[in-house]
Formats: C-alpha cells, structure tokens, sequence
C-alpha cells in the first residue's frame, strides 16, 4: 500500500453542522487517509460517526485512520494514529494486525521517529511545521528534519501544522509523502471549494 497524498483531518468545532457534506466532498477531491479526531467522551456518537466515515472511505478507496482509540480501530477494522502520550505502538500493532495502517506522532525527533519506526508503524508525522490554530503550542518543526528524516527512516513521512496550499510545495519538495491538514482543506466556504482545495494539493503531490 503507498501512502502518498493528502491526509485530511476532522475537527468537530470547524465541521459543526457541515459534517458529512464537507468530508465527503473532500473525499471526492481525493483523500488517501482521513482520520477521525474526536476528543469527547461520548462513546457512542463517535462509534456512530466512525461508522459512517468508514463506510464513505470505502466508496471513494480512501483509508479511515482512528485518532488515539487502538481500540475503536480495532472494533471497525481501520487504522490508528497514536500521540507520544499514548505509550508505545507495539500493543496496537498486535491488536490490529499487520496490515491496519499505524502511524505516530513524532514532534520534530528523528529519535522518536526511528522508536516508532522499530515498534512497526506504518508512517511517521512529524510537525508543526506552521502556525496551527488545531494545536497552537506545539512545537515547531523545520525542513532540516525532513531531511534528516527521509535520510535515516525508511518509512512515508507524514507532515502537519497550519498546512495551506500556499506554503505546501516547500514540505512535498524535502520528502513529505503525506500532507496532514485540517483547517487549509475544512476551512473553506462551501463543499465545492472543499473538493476543489483536495484536487489543488494532490496537484501539488503529483509535480
């Protein structure tokens, strides 16, 4: 399986009231993960609404990614995305199997990506690479670690962190294999410049 394009991203505030003609626009621009990132506590809902995503990823052979909830994944058979607070990656990989798409949260540590990489995930993120109004304190990423990335981590690199189209080209140009955004694809005023945003930043990929 090649990961490679855009990776989009949910935020529960941005997509309120908008959010299954939004995601699936995007999906229609051409998405190769979405992940569902949903912070509640109301188990239920989220079961539901990833059930939903599951099945439009489906339609448009798009992967459903689960963030931080190995075991949510493993209950609909999709992937998980795991922050370094979430302990290591060796339990979910045996919980979801060899093939479920696993990727970690690396900050801007090539150490932390090489750990991840040795526990058997199936991409590293590394970032914020801009100002980020999703997680505006964290640390800044620079393209010196993509470098270094690509060079030591034999593995797709995934980069996000205030993504727009305007400053993506520089990230795809040092090794970014997928693209992470969230308000540079949601942000926009109707589903169609949604679907339009995915089809400019898969151009991007594609130079």
């Amino acid at each position: 399986m090649k990961l490679r394009g855009l990776y989009a991203i949910t935020d529960s505030q941005l997509l309120a009231g908008k959010w299954m003609p939004y995601i699936e626009a995007a999906l229609d621009g051409g998405l190769t993960l979405l992940q569902y990132r949903d912070k509640s506590s109301d188990e239920a809902r989220r079961l539901r609404e990833a059930e939903a995503l599951r099945d439009m990823c489906a339609r448009y052979n798009a992967h459903l990614i689960i963030n931080d909830d190995a075991e949510l994944a493993a209950r609909l058979g999709v992937g998980v995305h795991l922050g370094q607070t979430d302990g290591p990656l060796t339990p979910a990989r045996a919980l979801l199997g060899r093939q479920a798409i696993i990727g970690s949260t690396c900050h801007s540590q090539i150490e932390l990506g090489e750990q991840a990489a040795k526990e058997g995930a199936s991409y590293v993120a590394f970032g914020r690479f801009f100002n980020s109004s999703t997680k505006p304190g964290a640390l800044t990423a620079t393209l010196d670690v993509l470098d270094e990335a690509r060079a030591r981590i034999k593995l797709p690199i995934c980069v996000i962190g205030g993504i727009t189209l305007d400053n993506a080209a520089p990230l795809i140009d040092h090794g970014a294999d997928l693209l992470a955004v969230v308000h540079g694809l949601f942000g926009a005023e109707s589903p169609q410049e949604v679907t339009r945003r995915a089809r400019a930043f898969n151009a991007l990929m594609s130079l």
